[in-house]
């Protein structure tokens, strides 16, 4: 670090280490995650392509669906395309500026993300509890005021991550044992004290993910004793089953999120850190990669679509 950079306590860059103890592995351990960035990104777009051209898509459902899609690509974006570069090319140095700013999009596009999927657990409650209310309730200018709601409630709450981490005196070494720049990966590389910021990032969290997984929590309880209260079987399986890929998106969403969440603050002496690694990463990508899958074979309208399309049928009615 040059004298400048030492007298002012803040880096010019940081050294992005990769995966620390598995470096001999680097392209093995790259090439699933390429596949995976490859299939969100093929299988977000043709989602967001078909919601806004085919007609019968033109409902609130697909609408969260194409939000959530496009808030997918765009995390996964921000931190594949630089951790393929470490892992092929040992391309490891990054800004500091540039690392804040990868920092806050990846923060704020996970809240994004989870604030989506509280917005489409509210969709269902709504469709299965209120379904001749449905469009009325949830007409296009609700749903465009909910999504900027939860876009400007990410940002909000993440930009004090930027500030609280650009203050902290960097004394040390720059090198941050990570693929990506993460809120706590960068604030411990500082020789100062980041009480401060793992209570923010505590609080946060809670904001965020608390608020989100209360909200589900109750949009599920309403609608199991809606759907229990049917007299019919079939009501009631054709009822949840509209639910069923929603459900799996939570879980394919907040399960790494607890992992990687709770291994930073509470594990992290008892986890191997490569682990934790590579689950962080997995908490990255494996939403997108697996909920166009999910979706695309689960929901029957999604499905008579895509064959519809790849079989040469007129995609436009």
């Amino acid at each position: 670090m040059s004298a400048a950079n030492t007298s002012s306590l803040t880096p010019g860059f940081f050294i992005l280490n990769g995966v620390p103890g598995l470096e001999a592995a680097h392209i093995w351990i790259s090439l699933p995650f390429c596949f995976m960035y490859i299939i969100a990104v093929v299988g977000n777009c043709g989602l967001i392509y078909l919601i806004s051209h085919e007609e019968a898509l033109h409902r609130p459902m697909y609408y969260f669906l194409a939000l959530l899609s496009f808030t997918d690509v765009t995390l996964c974006t921000t931190t594949v395309p630089n951790m393929l570069c470490i892992l092929w090319f040992n391309l490891k140095k990054i800004d500091f500026n540039a690392c804040l700013a990868q920092m806050f999009f990846v923060h704020m596009l996970t809240g994004m993300e989870s604030g989506v999927l509280m917005l489409m657990a509210l969709d269902r409650y709504v469709a299965i509890c209120y379904p001749l209310r449905y469009t009325t309730i949830l007409t296009n200018p609700v749903i465009a005021k909910a999504g900027f709601a939860t876009f400007l409630r990410g940002t909000m709450l993440i930009i004090p991550f930027t500030f609280l981490t650009k203050r902290l005196p960097y004394c040390r070494d720059n090198f941050i044992p990570h693929t990506y720049c993460d809120h706590m990966s960068v604030a411990k590389v500082s020789c100062g004290k980041v009480k401060i910021n793992a209570i923010y990032g505590l609080l946060a969290a809670l904001l965020i993910g608390g608020f989100d997984i209360f909200c589900i929590s109750v949009s599920y309880t309403m609608i199991l004793q809606a759907v229990v209260s049917l007299s019919s079987v079939a009501a009631r399986h054709k009822a949840f089953s509209t639910c069923t890929s929603h459900i799996c998106a939570i879980v394919i969403t907040y399960v790494p999120a607890f992992f990687t969440f709770f291994t930073h603050r509470f594990g992290e002496q008892n986890i191997p850190h490569h682990i934790h690694i590579i689950v962080a990463n997995l908490y990255l990508l494996l939403p997108p990669t697996m909920n166009p899958i999910v979706y695309g074979v689960k929901t029957k309208q999604i499905r008579e679509v895509v064959i519809k399309f790849l079989f040469g049928e007129r995609l436009f009615t």
